[in-house]
């Protein structure tokens, strides 16, 4: 039997429940910052997740999708919510000064030693799980239905909520009714930014071989040279966004990589690019592929090579769409919790996600209808220093504010921790109580 509370006594309830564990999460947070692993490669980051999750109660999974964790809290009748919170780190040497700051190195596939750092608070998204987790637990009394938590690998590369999907997150768990998500960006800590529809954008990383035929650079006439078709071919690539692409749409291009040849005088066999396109339509998403495949393919013919440019996607993942009436529930309960001084606009961000793909059928590859899904985000900056910020507004002061990715970006400071978790909390509740 559940009980009533008002939203008074429910936002003390919580703060209750949080004292009690908000040393423990703090201490969590701190020891998966220091120890930072690749994505795929968080064996002992899902481990600790998983351990700490079954000491609260919950019915924990390990290795989903490779590394991921599933846990479960099943109380009583009603609607299962899906938390999640992603884990891996990024190849970036840590500038932070922090005394828990990283010194782990790894090897990346293709061998190389590299340094790791959790530039992007994917840490802090997974010690909100765990404090969410226990704040949850505590109120049992006061919600009925299944809280699945899930601690997702490799959202760095867009492959950890595919690789979930595709090991039978829908089939050997519960389908949720609501997926909730959240992300630290460098606005004000203790504030909550929520955007309804469009809200982050679709990507793909395409890789590109272009084929020549090599030989003596004194000789070009005897070659194919394939620099001076991938030239032809970042070029002409440019003409889609302005000629291809309706210009009250947004898409972005980039060639990100171009590689060719050893020295001067060799006129190499292949040119090697790597293509970065993002957009916020899926359709035309697909339509923007096809045209820089299209341009690809005729450079190459019109420059005589050998054989047709191969193409591999290295990873890619839709555009994320909250939906707009669970923003609009979410948002009211965080009204109430924070109040609406400390919730703001989120402005549309150009950066990628693989969380809408837990909700998109199509592109998850699960049967059965999308499932309505919130990403919101938790501000980073400690009070001082956004006052200190110049700009009048969340777009204006983030211009000037670490984002991340940065070797110096660090969002874990014990506000931002607290607001995760109660963000976490009263979302989940908001569908629970």
């Amino acid at each position: 039997m559940t009980t009533q509370l008002d939203c008074f006594t429910f936002k003390s309830a919580i703060h209750t429940q949080l004292a009690a564990t908000i040393e423990d999460v703090k201490a969590l947070y701190r020891q998966l910052h220091q120890h930072p692993e690749l994505p795929f490669q968080e064996h002992n980051t899902s481990a600790q997740l998983a351990k700490a999750l079954e000491s609260l109660g919950y019915h924990v999974t390990r290795n989903v999708g490779g590394t991921g964790v599933v846990a479960l809290l099943r109380n009583g009748e009603g609607p299962t919510v899906m938390l999640r919170g992603d884990m891996d780190a990024l190849p970036i040497k840590e500038e932070t000064g922090l005394a828990f700051a990283s010194q782990v190195t790894a090897v990346t596939e293709n061998g190389a030693e590299v340094p790791l750092m959790h530039a992007c608070g994917h840490d802090l998204h997974s010690s909100c799980i765990v404090g969410t987790a226990a704040v949850m637990a505590g109120l049992k009394e006061h919600w009925s239905g299944t809280l699945m938590l899930i601690c997702q690998p490799a959202e760095e590369i867009f492959g950890g909520a595919k690789a979930m999907l595709e090991d039978g997150l829908y089939t050997r768990f519960p389908r949720p009714d609501i997926i909730l998500g959240q992300h630290n960006m460098p606005a004000l800590a203790g504030t909550v930014g929520h955007i309804s529809g469009s809200a982050m954008a679709a990507c793909t990383n395409l890789a590109v071989t272009i084929h020549g035929a090599g030989g003596h650079g004194s000789m070009p006439a005897q070659t194919v040279d394939p620099v001076v078709i991938a030239a032809h071919v970042v070029t002409r690539l440019q003409s889609i966004v302005s000629r291809e692409v309706p210009p009250e749409e947004t898409v972005v291009v980039t060639v990100g990589k171009l590689h060719a040849g050893t020295q001067a005088n060799i006129i190499p066999h292949i040119a090697e690019l790597e293509i970065n396109i993002r957009s916020f339509d899926n359709a035309l998403h697909r339509q923007v592929v096809a045209s820089i495949e299209r341009i690809i393919r005729a450079e190459c013919e019109a420059g005589r090579t050998p054989k047709p440019p191969t193409f591999q996607v290295l990873n890619e993942t839709i555009a994320l769409h909250n939906d707009p009436m669970a923003v609009e529930h979410v948002r009211h309960a965080h009204a109430e919790h924070f109040g609406v001084a400390n919730l703001y606009a989120m402005p549309r961000l150009n950066g990628s996600e693989d969380f809408p793909l837990f909700g998109n059928a199509q592109a998850g590859g699960f049967s059965g209808d999308d499932i309505p899904y919130v990403y919101w985000f938790i501000g980073a900056t400690p009070a001082e220093r956004w006052a200190n910020t110049p700009g009048e507004n969340v777009s204006q002061k983030m211009r000037h504010l670490e984002m991340p990715h940065s070797p110096y970006y660090f969002p874990g400071n014990d506000v931002t921790l607290r607001t995760g978790i109660e963000a976490m909390t009263t979302g989940a509740l908001a569908y629970l109580s």
